[in-house]
């Protein structure tokens, strides 16, 4: 395995050296650099000219300048990296830094969100092939795949950003309103549950009146503009939640793995009163800690508690964990939205990444960070939920037809761990090579994403680079994109490796 990674990387490295070298040619042959100031007629435009030219090093060879760049990506690797200056003789570096923050967020947070909605979706669509969910699911990830990325910003910051402002100014629910929501709620869920008619009616009819009560009590008692959540919410959904991923993954009748994730629950239900002064104004290093620790928690609780399913359980307890230190950080952004709605009655901008000199605190400060972030990321993520569920829906289906999985059944297995054991695993391989191509498509596609909604990201960057003939911010988007692209294709093939033994001879 080793030879195998070390081969890969020097392949990598060197598909890295003539991309770069491509790169290079064609911006620095794809227009004049000094146009603008050679059609000047300011008195100091020679001046300008001569500064230019020295900022950009226009007065050596373009081999040269190549080289200069390469030997200063280089001395990245032994903590001197130098990326040039721009043609305003601002340091790349710095740039590529400020920009870098922005992009990877926005794409991190938008690959991770397609992840986990286009495998479930994709999941569900493969195990009821030809139902209406399954067409209507369809139908939806076609449109979503086709949709211009610029015009489907344009709806979202009409209706996700305009007229949710005008909306939470005075948030109002009507009767019919809620009717109208609460039935496609349930029509929807009744689809997905599925079964005979008595369930699909008895499913939608619940979801339907549930959700009926819920908007109108919320609109009653004001819930939209000074919202919480509290303890025994995130207690009740925690313990659901445990509940609910025992049951999918080992079964209830496993009660060593119950019994460790609704221990890691209790645990949590404690840390949670304890850990309350220290979640008033923590900083996002405190948070890292105490999720870190949270995971630790159930990683033990599971070892102790898992006996013969040891590792069952302390997957699941980890799982369970990571959920309920999510949930307490929900809790604590929820109970901060009415502050922030008084710091910022239009919550939602619809261009750039933060609101500029913003007075709040940190858990005010992370809203606005993350209202800035919600647009950008939902249309990243609508467009790659897309791939993720067409590409799951098809390996499952090739999977579930294989003989190991007939073997399965005949041997008297649940479905459920038909699925999850035998048939979900083997499916996941040719996604991984989705999931490394599409992480570097989407930093490049952000270029799109980020002029419609104002970023000062990698996209702004690259566009400012190619405009203006300025080689060096062309080549700091390529650096960062292309390295994305190589480290994401090596996870993906130990990722191979891990999904299938075979892979490893």
């Amino acid at each position: 395995m080793t030879r195998y990674i070390l081969r890969r990387l020097a392949i990598s490295f060197g598909v890295l050296f003539v991309g770069s070298f491509l790169m290079y040619v064609l911006t620095i042959n794809s227009g004049d650099p000094l146009e603008d100031l050679r059609e000047s007629t300011a008195n100091n435009r020679d001046t300008l000219i001569a500064a230019r030219i020295d900022n950009m090093g226009l007065d050596l060879p373009w081999y040269q300048r190549y080289w200069q760049w390469l030997t200063g990506v280089g001395g990245c690797f032994v903590g001197r990296c130098d990326l040039g200056t721009d043609r305003s003789g601002s340091d790349v570096l710095s740039l590529l830094q400020q920009s870098a923050s922005a992009t990877l967020r926005l794409v991190t947070i938008a690959t991770i969100a397609a992840i986990i909605i286009g495998i479930i979706v994709g999941i569900l669509t493969a195990i009821r092939q030809y139902s209406g969910f399954d067409y209507v699911v369809t139908f939806l990830t076609f449109l979503f795949f086709s949709l211009p990325v610029f015009w489907a910003a344009v709806l979202l910051k009409e209706y996700g950003a305009i007229r949710y402002n005008d909306w939470i100014a005075d948030p109002h629910v009507s009767v019919l309103q809620a009717v109208l929501i609460g039935i496609a709620l349930g029509f929807v869920l009744q689809g997905v549950m599925g079964g005979r008619m008595k369930r699909r009616l008895l499913t939608g009819g619940v979801t339907a009146v549930f959700t009926i009560s819920a908007l109108l009590y919320f609109t009653s008692v004001g819930w939209w503009r000074s919202p919480a959540l509290g303890p025994v919410l995130v207690i009740l959904v925690a313990l659901a939640f445990a509940v609910g991923i025992t049951a999918l993954v080992a079964g209830l009748g496993n009660k060593r793995v119950l019994y460790s994730t609704l221990t890691t629950v209790g645990i949590g239900s404690v840390l949670y009163f304890v850990l309350g002064g220290a979640l008033d104004e923590p900083n996002w290093w405190l948070l890292l800690g105490l999720f870190a620790s949270a995971i630790v928690v159930g990683l033990v609780v599971g070892y102790f508690m898992g006996g013969y399913s040891r590792g069952q359980a302390m997957g699941l307890s980890a799982v369970t964990a990571a959920f309920m230190a999510f949930l307490t950080f929900a809790d604590r952004l929820v109970y901060a939205w009415g502050s922030f709605l008084q710091l910022k009655p239009r919550p939602i901008s619809t261009i750039g990444a933060s609101t500029p000199n913003f007075p709040g605190d940190f858990w005010e400060t992370t809203l606005d960070w993350g209202a800035q972030l919600l647009l950008p990321s939902i249309l990243l993520t609508l467009i790659s939920v897309a791939t993720y569920s067409r590409y799951t829906r098809s390996s499952m289906l090739e999977t579930m037809n294989q003989d190991y999985v007939r073997t399965a059944r005949s041997k008297g297995l649940s479905e459920r761990t038909v699925i999850t054991k035998h048939a979900f695993r083997n499916a996941m391989i040719p996604i991984t090579t989705i999931v490394a191509l599409d992480f570097a498509a989407l930093i490049g596609g952000a270029v799109i994403t980020e002029n419609v909604f104002g970023w000062k990201g990698m996209g702004a960057m690259f566009k400012t680079g190619l405009t203006q003939v300025d080689p060096n911010p062309v080549m700091a988007f390529f650096l960062v994109t292309g390295t994305a692209a190589v480290i994401m294709n090596l996870v993906a093939d130990l990722a191979y490796a891990s999904l299938d033994p075979r892979i490893r001879r």
